[in-house]
């Protein structure tokens, strides 16, 4: 199963990099309806293995140029966000095959053998 794009990116920076791309695509797309000039949204997603775990470190990098009228204003903003690497390389917050430790009742489930 592969990673889902859409759940992928609300989980980066507890869905406060979904509401950035937002507001970056917004006001770049404003000012190049008001100046008449190209403007560009990129994000950049460099991944690094955390120590020997199924677990990656994302850099999530999004950057922006909204054209004004005598110029550009410019900005790049990077965070990280640590996930889980699942069956097949499905991309999650949770990891998606993790044992339950508390039955229904709240008691404790006997151990995995």
């Amino acid at each position: 199963m592969s990673t889902k794009v859409e759940d992928f990116l609300s989980d980066l920076e507890a869905g406060t990099f979904v509401d950035r791309v937002s507001q970056a695509l917004s006001n770049v797309a404003l000012g190049v309806v008001t100046n008449g000039k190209k403007g560009k949204v990129t994000i950049q997603f460099d991944l690094s293995q955390i120590g020997d775990s199924s677990q990656i470190t994302i850099d999530h990098t999004l950057s922006y140029v909204k054209p004004t009228a005598k110029g550009k204003v410019t900005e790049v903003t990077t965070s990280k966000t640590p996930m889980h690497v699942n069956k097949g390389g499905k991309i999650t917050w949770n990891q998606e095959d993790q044992i339950q430790m508390f039955g229904r009742n709240g008691e404790p489930n006997p151990p995995q053998q």
